[in-house]
């Protein structure tokens, strides 16, 4: 059976990888935010609960 045979495929999957680790992180790694974040811009939000109209507090009656 020739997919048993791992000659042509194993070399093509290694060629792949090293192709991909060596071309790859340094163009990941060179990307640059263009804003930095600053504490002074950040926010805090105050969330308010919600209120479901629909929603009532069961009630158990035995």
């Amino acid at each position: 059976m020739p997919q048993l045979n791992p000659t042509p495929w194993f070399a093509i999957l290694l060629f792949s990888w090293l192709v991909f680790l060596t071309i790859l992180p340094p163009k990941v790694l060179a990307h640059t935010f263009p804003n930095e974040p600053n504490p002074e811009t950040t926010k805090t939000s105050k969330a308010q609960p919600w209120t479901w109209p629909w929603q009532e507090t069961p009630s158990i009656s035995l």
